[in-house]
């Protein structure tokens, strides 16, 4: 039986990094994308040394790049690999009242949060293999507005309502599209959206009025990413996977 392939964007940190752990610990053979070389490399060299004979490979490539993505799409072409399982999860979050937010900010949160992983969906057809389970790691800023959120809300919303369509495209290739979508979760893009530490420090402090009683850690997205990638999700398409913690409800 052929070793499973999965391919995960953004994969140095947060999600996309205990993702990407999971599957090296389910002897799966492991390529994901980061923006920065060094972060890539070290990332790697990390998953690599739990993953035994399984292939581990870093590329890098930003979402925001569309030539990256295309020649990436080439490369594992000419390398004839198939992926079983494609998580989405590259994205950006950058907190501004809509009054405020620059043309540049909302190209720049369209270009990766949209854009980018709709062009590697699309320039990835070839080497998507049949069956195959493609997660996209969406928002619960689809379905519960906050005061900062718009356009990053209406980038998460704009891929979600792309893959309809696409769905029944690709219904005979055995391609199906899921979504995630991860309540208030501490990881990196905190730091990246230029909040403070004492900002952060209050956030993981409201998070504690939940029901779930904290904040959420990329831990706890686990479960659902692996349902979604499994054949235990092949009735599954363009559904939406809630983990919240309860944060939806208030």
């Amino acid at each position: 039986m052929n070793t499973q392939t999965v391919f995960i964007t953004g994969a140095t940190s947060g999600i996309g990094l205990a993702t990407a752990k999971h599957f090296v610990d389910q002897g799966k053979n492991v390529l994901f994308t980061g923006r920065d070389e060094a972060k890539v490399k070290q990332t790697e060299q990390q998953l690599s040394e739990l993953a035994g004979t399984n292939q581990i490979t870093g590329f890098v490539c930003d979402n925001a790049d569309f030539d990256q993505i295309n020649s990436l799409a080439a490369h594992l072409t000419n390398q004839q690999i198939k992926i079983d399982s494609l998580i989405l999860n590259a994205g950006v979050f950058y907190p501004a009242m809509f009054a405020d937010n620059s043309q540049q900010m909302m190209q720049q949160t369209m270009a990766i949060n949209f854009f980018g992983p709709a062009i590697m969906l699309q320039s990835f057809i070839p080497v998507l293999a049949n069956p195959c389970s493609v997660v996209y790691v969406s928002s619960v800023a689809v379905e519960k507005a906050w005061p900062t959120a718009s356009v990053y809300s209406a980038s998460k919303a704009a891929f979600e309502g792309l893959t309809g369509s696409i769905n029944l495209e690709l219904a005979t290739q055995g391609v199906r599209i899921n979504h995630l979508r991860p309540g208030v979760t501490l990881t990196e893009i905190q730091t990246k959206a230029g909040m403070s530490d004492e900002q952060i420090t209050e956030l993981v402090g409201n998070m504690s009025g939940t029901p779930m009683g904290r904040i959420l850690q990329p831990e706890d997205m686990i479960a659902a990413i692996d349902y979604l990638a499994s054949n235990a999700s092949s009735g599954m398409r363009n559904a939406a996977i809630r983990v919240d913690g309860g944060f939806c409800l208030g």
